[in-house]
């Protein structure tokens, strides 16, 4: 049996690898044609941008980019572990980061204090906004899709209205830009210089720090362990003692606090205000990422890194002459290939897995009937 156990344990780890490469080369194949029916040379297309992506400045617009999008695919991985789908994560970041933004501009303490207290108030933010999903899920059995979707639209509107001029909102000097106040440079976070090629977000420590609680805690602690078997199966989870509903809410909750985090690089590291041209859609990247990394901390550190690093290529692509709507492409078909990849791959995991055990039950049971023969 315990060779059974090694064979199989062999295979997984196989299929695994074999999930990831099967999906880029698909997503090669697929990109190449799209490049071809524009009348480009696609091997042009993907040396530029193997040659653009490893300049130093764009490593670090990437690794920038990325910290982002890592927090934003660990915020919707937190909800998919449950089977939960949030999609509120966009509405959750950038009320949270307009928030934020007001108390930081508000605040006249050190920055020592003040940045903790701006980075709480976000996810305390994200963590409310997010709980109003999970409360009418457990509470109404209110679909956390639907929920999420509609406090989107509120978020975005209450933001639109507290943003104007004369409420919390100021116009520049231009006239084209309203934003918060400012926050003042003592609440600034810290950045690495990198020379010519620009400054590195401190703010990655943190992503690294979630990725590392991420981790921790689904993998390593009792509560992880009851989260993975709520999404796995309610009714088990419920006959062993799991409190569904409260596990429900409280996974909304977490997943907001994190996604709370997402505007955090952005407002204190770059813009230092929050303004009508934040960033938006982060938060339905990160559904992208959080599907390419598969929910492990590590995968969705790679596919936020793909996704910086066919950003920055695919834009610069723009400038050679290539169509500006490939970057969608490209993204959408990763995205595909990876999902019917991993599928394909677990199904022919599957079945040979039930081959080999039925194999060996096989042998085993026919192993005293030859016994009996002999004697």
């Amino acid at each position: 049996m315990n060779k059974l156990t090694s064979r199989i344990d062999k295979e997984r780890l196989l299929l695994g690898v074999a999930a990831p490469l099967l999906a880029v080369v698909a997503a090669l194949v697929v990109t190449t044609l799209v490049i071809l029916a524009t009348g480009k040379n696609p091997g042009d297309a993907f040396s530029d941008m193997v040659t653009y992506g490893f300049a130093s400045d764009s490593q670090v617009y990437i690794l920038n980019k990325a910290t982002t999008y890592y927090l934003a695919g660990v915020a919707v991985a937190i909800g998919f572990r449950m089977n939960l789908f949030n999609i509120g994560v966009d509405g959750q970041y950038r009320l949270a980061a307009f928030i934020a933004a007001v108390l930081g501009g508000a605040l006249t303490v050190p920055g020592w204090i003040a940045i903790p207290l701006i980075i709480l108030c976000a996810m305390a933010t994200g963590a409310l906004w997010a709980a109003i999903a999970g409360v009418l899920k457990v509470t109404r059995g209110v679909s956390e899709v639907i929920a999420t979707i509609m406090l989107n639209s509120i978020a975005t509107a209450v933001i639109a209205y507290l943003l104007q001029p004369g409420k919390l909102g100021q116009l520049d000097q231009a006239g084209t830009l309203v934003s918060t106040k400012p926050l003042p440079s003592s609440s600034y976070f810290f950045s690495f210089d990198t020379g010519p090629a620009g400054e590195l977000w401190g703010f990655i420590v943190i992503a690294v720090l979630v990725g590392v609680a991420y981790w921790f805690v689904l993998g390593r602690t009792r509560f992880g362990f009851d989260l993975r078997t709520v999404g796995q199966s309610e009714t088990a989870a419920a006959a062993s003692g799991v409190g569904v509903k409260k596990m429900v809410a409280t996974s909304m909750i977490i997943s907001g606090a994190v996604a709370g985090l997402i505007g955090m690089p952005t407002l204190l590291n770059d813009s230092h205000q929050f303004s009508n041209d934040f960033p938006a859609g982060i938060g339905f990247t990160g559904i992208a990422i959080a599907l390419l990394g598969r929910n492990h901390p590590i995968g969705i550190a790679l596919g936020a890194l793909l996704w910086g690093f066919l950003e920055r290529t695919t834009n610069h692509l723009e400038f050679q002459g290539y169509d500006k709507e490939i970057l969608g492409v490209i993204q959408g078909v990763i995205v595909l290939c990876v999902v019917i990849a991993y599928e394909v791959v677990r199904r022919y995991g599957l079945k040979r897995q039930q081959q080999r055990v039925g194999a060996e039950l096989a042998a085993q049971a026919a192993a005293p009937t030859k016994k009996q023969e002999v004697a």
